[in-house]
């Protein structure tokens, strides 16, 4: 495809976690390798992950959910909560959106859930293309009143809205019957007709990696034992409750298992951390090739995660974030489909856990299920599907 060359792409991905930022670098990566030339916006840790690729970045005003100590989302401290408080940093995200796509004379804008990059581009009247898997996120509560209810309606509505007014929307899942966020997919009819469900966007396919053997030696994982790659990521005061929760437990897994367990901290460095069965690394450079190379996935419930772990053939351990809506809904379709095992956090104990891992281990069940969706062809090519697409909007 020549269509990119001499485009001018700004990728303006959501910065909580690094589910929507990697899925855009990856998306960026090939933009410049088809001749085109990026920017992004982005927030908090989003910032330090884009740097690392070497790609140019701005640091828009943040908006951002708060935590609790066990992880879960704190909703008297959250902006999306107060709504009012949060209206304008909003405001600020806009102007600043304005200013950077003015300076870099956008051809297009590329935004990964962000309302403020939407707003930006179509009052630029610069075409907007949407990558998007929660169309109608769900706040959760602990007490349900007719206030909130109010509210979060409020929400929804002013959100929906803005997703409508990109011109295309991009949906980085499976087609049916295999659609992860399904739960979060509801929408209008007029919208769904600028639709496109492309499929995952992996950095790397499972064919590209072959060195899982190299992997597993540098690991010291020897014959008959099982490796366990823990890819704990999101937000830091999402993922850090769950690390000091499962680092003594896996310490002591049993001798047939070694744990590798990445601790999505960006800056934290590569160095190996030893203690028991377990090897924790802050930054894995290429969690692809662990991924590949281990026999089953502990992770949160981030969409990326999932749809990169059935992509790898491997059952999952999905551990969701306490009270967080989109992954509980995750957890639930990758559980109905057969690829996966939830636990809630609170459940989670050393023996508990070793007799998940040993029953998935031992079942060829999981198998036969990741094996029969990853047999079908129509489930798509996540990063061209995508570049098809912007390709499409610049020359319409």
């Amino acid at each position: 495809m020549d269509g990119l060359e001499g485009s001018r792409i700004y990728f303006s991905p959501c910065g909580i976690g690094f589910g929507h930022v990697s899925r855009s670098v990856s998306i960026a990566e090939e933009v410049v390798r088809r001749g085109g030339e990026v920017i992004f916006s982005t927030y908090l840790e989003a910032v330090d992950y884009v740097s690392k690729f070497g790609f140019p970045v701005l640091s828009a005003p943040p908006i951002q959910m708060e935590n609790d100590p066990t992880g879960s989302i704190d909703l008297k401290s959250s902006t999306i909560e107060q709504g009012i408080t949060a209206f304008p940093t909003l405001l600020e995200q806009v102007r600043f959106e304005i200013q950077s796509m003015k300076a870099f004379d956008a051809d297009i804008v590329f935004s990964d859930t962000r309302v403020s990059s939407i707003i930006a581009g179509r009052l630029l009247k610069i075409p907007v293309v949407l990558l998007l898997n929660q169309f109608l996120p769900r706040v959760p509560r602990v007490k349900d009143t007719n206030f909130f209810r109010v509210l979060d309606g409020t929400v929804l509505t002013i959100l929906g809205r803005t997703w409508a007014l990109s011109d295309i929307i991009v949906i980085p899942d499976f087609p049916e019957p295999y659609t992860i966020s399904l739960d979060s997919l509801r929408m209008p009819r007029r919208v769904g007709a600028r639709v496109r469900l492309v499929g995952s966007i992996l950095q790397e396919k499972p064919e590209e990696n072959t060195n899982s053997h190299e992997i597993r030696e540098r690991l010291g994982v020897r014959e008959g034992q099982r490796l366990v790659y823990a890819g704990i990521s999101g937000p830091r005061a999402e993922r850090e409750p769950l690390i000091r929760l499962l680092e003594p437990i896996f310490a002591k897994f049993p001798d047939g298992y070694r744990i590798i367990m990445s601790m999505g901290a960006p800056h934290g460095g590569s160095d190996p951390i030893e203690r028991g069965a377990l090897t924790m690394i802050p930054w894995l450079e290429n969690r692809f090739e662990y991924l590949n190379a281990c026999d089953l996935v502990i992770s949160r419930g981030g969409h990326e995660t999932i749809m990169q772990s059935i992509c790898y053939s491997k059952p999952s351990v999905i551990i969701p974030v306490p009270r967080h809506p989109e992954q509980y809904g995750n957890a639930r379709r990758a559980m109905e489909l057969g690829v996966a095992t939830a636990i809630h956090q609170r459940d989670i104990d050393g023996d508990s856990l070793v007799a998940i891992v040993d029953k998935m281990v031992g079942s060829r069940r999981y198998k036969r299920f990741l094996d029969d969706i990853n047999s079908k062809e129509h489930l798509g090519d996540g990063i061209g599907n995508t570049l098809d697409v912007i390709d499409e909007m610049l020359h319409l």
